[in-house]
């Protein structure tokens, strides 16, 4: 089933709700509440900066918790099959994932019984129907797609879900062409009895979108002919089918449902606030939403910044004083770490001045100089750091971007956005320039082997020597920060599978250890990530 915001509940049941059911649960088991509630989190950053939101929230609460990382779906199977064997797990989060999953299948949660209880927060679209209509212990944390369904498409889920399969076209038109219909019609019944023991003693419900064998078995005492309710049902089959297969798409961030659940428990605070800002952020640069709602929710975020954080009547822009930890309102350029490099830099090695000025060829890189000459950038201040360049060229850069830039398919190159300040310690931090370092924390944190090629090595003459490889930070090792010994949440770090030998003597798939290994290598990353998502 599904829950809405607090702004469209209109009284009905809402994330406070929700989040009291989680405490309470927990604390009606005081034997096993150690292990009763467990978050599973995605491999993005939005989803990162709801799990350290949520931690917060819980750790306020002295609730015990733990934390499993799920860079895909084989460990996502892996958590399902380790929550199907704690019988004392009560709550499971899923953070940005499980959304597009018939979740109360025995193929997924089906077999933990109904004293588990799922909650899904996530921003992908679109969300399995049944999780939003048909599943009791599955709570879907949804931010108002469910009042966009159509009335015909409930109507084709709820008959395509409750109603038989019908043979398929072929199959039907042996039923009503076959001159030996008759026994043909007494060989299908027999089939369906085998088959529907079959299914009874599975007890699996089917899920929507499964190639299975269709049943074939026909409702009795209905008046309309077989083949008429084939077709409706193939109808609305179709229906459900058109809305599993439009596309992906994305809703509200993750981070922004846990901070409308702080805003009610009335909980807010900056670190909050900063956390949901990256999640719209890391939305918006990775190109999931568009800009309009990204000035929609930006414009929400920008009242809670002047809420929490007054300004000063002078407007300055820099630290207060030697604690200052304010977020404010800033104007933002889409070229990556532009603050911490040269100009030129990065404005090529940006996603999106790339793909439109087409920088991998000459002509793109020629048009790239030739777009800062016309703005009156030389090649040298442009190559420069930017902390370096001139004041008034600094001054000036957005007003002469928005001014040149149209002109060779560069539009809305500026957008409003946020800063972090942090006191004398650093200088502040945009919203976009934290998303980028995340993400570069969570791909290669722990280090990453590059080829190197040498002479007379392979690629230069593979007869004479061989090649090694640069392993970037190597022999880091995973540490937790001096003082997080905290037991109220536990950390996810070695998985449960890959590298091990079987049981029948057999030596181990060394596909699996390369497996578990990799899978070891993301999670320290991932912890890197949430440590630094505090320093």
């Amino acid at each position: 089933m599904y829950v809405l915001p607090p702004h469209l509940a209109n009284g009905a049941r809402s994330y406070a709700e929700l989040y009291a059911d989680i405490l309470a649960s927990y604390r009606s088991s005081p034997l096993i509440s150690a292990s009763s509630v467990t978050i599973l989190v995605s491999a993005d950053v939005d989803a990162l900066c709801s799990a350290r939101m949520l931690s917060t929230l819980l750790h306020q609460d002295d609730i015990i918790h733990r934390i499993m990382p799920i860079p895909g779906y084989g460990q996502l199977e892996a958590a399902f099959d380790d929550a199907a064997n704690r019988p004392e797990l009560r709550t499971l989060i899923l953070l940005n994932l499980g959304g597009l999953l018939d979740l109360a299948t025995e193929e997924w949660f089906g077999k933990a019984g109904p004293s588990l209880k799922i909650h899904v927060i996530d921003s992908t679209r679109p969300t399995h129907l049944a999780n939003y209509f048909e599943a009791p212990d599955v709570h879907v944390w949804d931010d108002g797609s469910v009042a966009k369904l159509s009335e015909q498409l409930r109507k084709s889920f709820e008959f395509t879900f409750t109603a038989p399969e019908y043979v398929s076209d072929s199959d039907d038109s042996d039923d009503f062409d076959s001159e030996d219909g008759e026994a043909q019609e007494q060989s299908e019944e027999d089939e369906d009895a085998e088959y529907g023991d079959r299914d009874s003693t599975s007890g699996k419900r089917r899920s929507l979108g499964d190639n299975d064998k269709p049943s074939k078995r026909r409702r009795k005492g209905h008046d309309r002919p077989k083949k008429s309710i084939r077709e409706e049902y193939n109808y609305h089959q179709k229906v459900v089918n058109q809305y599993y297969y439009s596309g992906i798409s994305y809703g509200q961030s993750a981070s922004a449902t846990i901070y409308i659940l702080a805003t009610v428990l009335e909980r807010v605070d900056n670190d909050l606030l900063w956390l949901a800002i990256l999640g719209l952020t890391y939305q918006y640069t990775a190109s999931r939403v568009s800009r309009e709602y990204y000035d929609s929710q930006q414009s929400i975020y920008e009242d809670e910044v002047s809420r929490l954080n007054p300004l000063p009547s002078d407007g300055v822009h820099t630290s207060l004083n030697p604690d200052d930890v304010s977020v404010r309102s800033s104007e933002e350029l889409r070229f990556m770490l532009f603050r911490h490099w040269t100009l030129y830099d990065a404005m090529f090695h940006s996603s999106y001045v790339a793909s439109k000025l087409g920088i991998w060829k000459e002509r793109g890189r020629k048009r790239l100089t030739g777009l800062l000459a016309k703005m009156g950038f030389s090649i040298g201040q442009t190559q420069q750091p930017y902390a370096h360049m001139d004041i008034d060229l600094k001054r000036d850069l957005v007003q002469k971007l928005n001014d040149v830039a149209p002109e060779y398919g560069l539009v809305e190159l500026s957008y409003p956005s946020f800063m972090r300040y942090f006191g004398y310690r650093s200088q502040p931090l945009s919203a976009a320039d934290a998303v980028e370092g995340i993400s570069a924390l969570m791909d290669i944190a722990n280090g990453v082997k590059i080829d190197i090629e040498i002479e007379g090595a392979r690629n230069g003459g593979e007869w004479f020597g061989g090649g090694r490889a640069w392993e970037a930070n190597a022999g880091r090792e995973f540490t937790k920060k001096k003082g997080e010994g905290d037991v109220s949440e536990q950390r996810q770090v070695t998985p449960s599978d890959g590298g091990q030998p079987n049981l029948d003597g057999a030596p181990p798939n060394p596909y699996a250890d390369l497996h578990a290994r990799t899978h070891i290598w993301w999670v320290k990353n991932f912890w890197t990530a949430y440590d630094a998502l505090d320093e």
